[in-house]
């Protein structure tokens, strides 16, 4: 509710078990990010369990700005 990252797909934590097949279709780089980091971090280490590739992006903003540097 409080941001978001343009062009993602906004998956509450507690919804993870139920959203792993469509998850593992993902075929680009999965980046997980929230308001802080934390629930991003529980997601990540819950997603690299279940054998899914992915890595925890931080915040939203930290996302958001490492997209910006990248078209600099």
């Amino acid at each position: 509710m409080g941001g978001h990252v343009a062009g993602s797909i906004n998956i509450p934590l507690q919804e993870l078990p139920q959203r792993i097949d469509e998850i593992k279709a993902i075929h680009t780089p999965i980046v997980l990010c929230c308001a802080s980091g934390n629930r991003s971090g529980q997601a990540s280490a819950y997603l690299k369990s279940m054998g899914i590739a992915c890595e925890n992006g931080g915040s939203w903003i930290d996302v958001n700005y490492s997209l910006s540097n990248q078209s600099l």
